[in-house]
């Protein structure tokens, strides 16, 4: 998944530790995010997408390789 975040974050003219504290985060939570080492769970995607006065799917976009179909016909692995 892509984060907006940084980008949304520097055009409201605010610094990691501004919006962490808008969202109830630590600063290193803010920094993960930007770095795309963490997925935020769902109620906190929606605090930083209201502090950033945008929605969530503006904020966050899936990856391609995401949208691959699952064949759940397959039997691989079944005993």
């Amino acid at each position: 998944m892509r984060s907006r975040v940084r980008e949304l974050r520097s055009a409201a003219g605010l610094t990691q530790a501004d919006l962490a504290a808008r969202v109830a985060v630590s600063r290193r939570t803010i920094i993960s995010i930007e770095q795309g080492r963490f997925d935020p769970s769902l109620p906190l995607a929606f605090r930083l997408a209201r502090a950033l006065g945008t929605r969530v799917d503006e904020l966050f976009i899936p990856d391609d390789d995401g949208d691959q179909a699952v064949d759940v016909r397959s039997d691989e692995g079944v005993a």
